[in-house]
């Protein structure tokens, strides 16, 4: 069993920056991509970005070149800088982990930009 716990949402307003963090714990596992999914109210949930261990990020079109993910492997942690943050960027961000074939949620922490 993976437990994944989250941090760092917030409020921020337009432009502004946020950094989300999750950690993930757990015994016998061996986590093979992590990433950060959102969902808005009233849309569905949708990929944010996502990092295979030792691969390339790839990221959602609407944030690419705002957005950074990052890992820390040895701490099994994930990272989601967010630059120039702007209204739409508003929902919930859950952490997410595929290890031994299994899905992994982590609760969600909201992000809201308003002014």
């Amino acid at each position: 069993q993976v437990q994944l716990v989250e941090s760092g949402g917030g409020l921020v307003q337009p432009g502004g920056s946020l950094r989300l963090s999750c950690a993930a714990s757990g015994s016998g596992f061996s986590i093979n991509t992590m990433g950060w999914y959102r969902q808005a109210p009233g849309k569905q949930r949708e990929s944010v970005a996502i990092v295979p261990r030792g691969g390339t990020p790839r990221y959602a079109g609407s944030v690419k070149g705002r957005f950074t993910i990052s890992t820390d492997d040895a701490k099994n942690t994930v990272y989601l800088q967010m630059d120039n943050l702007q209204p739409e960027d508003t929902a919930v961000y859950y952490c997410w982990g595929l290890a031994n074939s299994l899905d992994y949620w982590g609760q969600g922490t909201q992000v809201t930009v308003s002014s």
